[in-house]
């Protein structure tokens, strides 16, 4: 089974999530991390309740909000193994594409995929519109 994690600093998990459902409905296979936002739990921790939901056969695919942050070097110390794969500059597109992909597409096609598509979701919309002048 292929399986999905959204950890950020603060509520930006929760708030993928929440857009993530209201677009494509409820979604049982993922979980969020909000780092930094309840301080009684640690990363550590947080990381390790979710990988003890994970079989060992299951793909893992975490999300996380900024590469070279707190949060992903802790995924990366944490979470780093077989069938675990790890995105670092997560947003609503790259989430929609590839949580809803295909379970019979192998996982490195569908997150090359989507990075790629959801980088041209990144657009200077200014640039699109005609001028006046």
């Amino acid at each position: 089974m292929r399986k999905f994690l959204i950890a950020s600093h603060g509520s930006f998990a929760g708030g993928l999530l929440s857009s993530l459902e209201l677009i494509a409905g409820k979604i049982d296979n993922i979980f969020t991390i909000e780092a930094y936002s309840d301080g009684s739990k640690s990363i550590e921790e947080q990381i390790e309740k979710v990988l003890l939901q994970i079989d060992t056969a299951d793909e893992l695919i975490i999300f996380t909000d900024l590469m070279g942050g707190s949060v992903t070097n802790q995924i990366l110390r944490s979470a780093l193994r077989e069938n675990v794969y790890i995105i670092s500059g997560v947003n609503l597109p790259l989430l929609l594409e590839i949580v809803l992909a295909d379970t019979d597409t192998p996982v490195a096609e569908v997150i090359e995929t989507g990075i790629t598509n959801s980088k041209n979701q990144i657009v200077f919309v200014n640039k699109l519109i005609p001028s006046n002048d």
